[in-house]
């Protein structure tokens, strides 16, 4: 089988899914969404770039196709899109790949990247455009498909795609009653397939979760990510946290700031995290007895669920997905976005419920082995490409 990705290359998700696929004897392919350089773990695969020149710091086993042209050859790519707009455009290279390769399935990774770039390709293809697969990752139909920016554009996606797949249930019943899907809709998965158990059990310290010391923050404030809030909850907790290490990661300047204010005014430590490696991130919910996401948006978050997996308690607001996966009150606290009230009591009971918190982390790590793992999800992605290819519009 043949099957070419059209996603964001230098995405952990995109590697970690496709990644699911080594082994099986495929031929796969992935055509980027935007300009950045691919993931260093992405291997055995062909990137299907303007310059077939590798990309510094990619994988030896990436097979790089493209023009011929030098190493310094930014400025030749600019000048040929410039004299020929229409044909060295994203789309029309795209259309042109899928015509020379002739893929089983061509499969959007995220619906505003991947599936955008694909309907333009798709238009400009014409009759017989092979089984296209969208994947939705986090906010592609809960948030954006209500945004006059992008509600017609989503509509036209799931109008013109084959086969739709989402991180949860939520999405993808919304595909149908609120987009209009008509196409094949195969079973919720997560955006970056399934977790590596072994690993964690590696990463995992021993004892219970009631004994770290350290709460983790995802320090994302932008337009859907509302770590500000999530900030001044932790605040209101400060009586309670004098033993404790406030970890904010993935933090924007604004947020950085607002911590070191806080710790200032508070007298709680704070430690922030820049980006690091997966593992990395891993480590830093296996050392947090709470961990604390807020959003306006989001589907299955994949911090989140990554920090039940190392034993931190999930503090998380209601607009996610995390309820589909993770029972409210046992194994997650969810909370009202914006309520900063109702944030501080949940972090407040996660910090004080000793019982709480060591029985949220057993019975998480089971469900996360049993439903989440690659060995559960695996299986479930090999099944959807083998079906998508022997009926597509079913």
């Amino acid at each position: 089988m043949r099957i070419l990705f059209v996603a964001m290359p230098e995405s952990v998700h995109t590697a970690r899914w496709i990644r699911q696929l080594n082994g099986q004897g495929w031929d796969i392919h992935l055509f980027p969404a935007t300009g950045h350089p691919p993931h260093a773990s992405l291997t055995d695969i062909t990137l299907h770039r303007f310059s077939r020149v590798r990309p510094r710091g990619s994988n030896p086993g990436l097979r790089v196709s493209g023009y011929p042209l030098p190493r310094e050859g930014y400025l030749l790519q600019q000048a040929a899109k410039r004299i020929f707009p229409q044909s060295m455009s994203d789309p029309a290279r795209l259309a042109s790949v899928i015509r020379r390769i002739k893929p089983d399935i061509v499969h959007s990774l995220g619906v505003q990247h991947g599936g955008y770039l694909t309907l333009e390709a798709k238009q400009i293809y014409g009759a017989a455009f092979p089984p296209w697969l969208v994947s939705s990752w986090g906010n592609d139909v809960y948030l954006c498909g209500r945004l006059v920016e992008h509600a017609a554009q989503v509509d036209a996606v799931l109008g013109a795609c084959d086969g739709f797949t989402a991180d949860c249930e939520r999405d993808l019943l919304l595909a149908r009653s609120r987009h209009g899907f008509t196409g094949r809709t195969f079973p919720a998965l997560p955006g970056a397939g399934g977790l590596d158990i072994e690993l964690a059990k590696s990463l995992r310290p021993p004892g219970p979760t009631s004994a770290r010391r350290e709460i983790a923050l995802k320090g994302y404030q932008n337009w859907y990510g509302r770590a500000l809030d999530g900030l001044r909850a932790i605040e209101m907790c400060a009586d309670v946290l004098q033993d404790y290490t406030v970890v904010v990661y993935f933090s924007n300047p604004d947020v950085a700031v607002a911590a070191e204010l806080m710790s200032q005014k508070t007298g709680v430590k704070v430690r922030l995290v820049p980006a690091g490696t997966y593992e990395d991130s891993l480590r830093l919910h296996a050392r947090a007895r709470v961990s604390v996401a807020v959003s306006l948006s989001d589907g299955l978050p994949l911090s989140t669920i990554e920090a039940a997996m190392m034993g931190s308690f999930p503090v998380q607001t209601n607009t996610s997905c995390v309820g589909d996966r993770l029972t409210d009150g046992v194994g997650t606290l969810l909370v009202p976005v914006e309520d900063i009230g109702a944030i501080a009591a949940a972090v407040r009971r996660a910090l004080t419920d000793d019982e709480l918190v060591d029985h949220a982390a057993e019975v998480n790590f089971r469900y996360i082995s049993e439903h989440l793992s690659t060995q559960a999800i695996r299986p479930k992605v090999i099944d959807m490409y083998q079906k998508m290819a022997e009926e597509p519009r079913a």
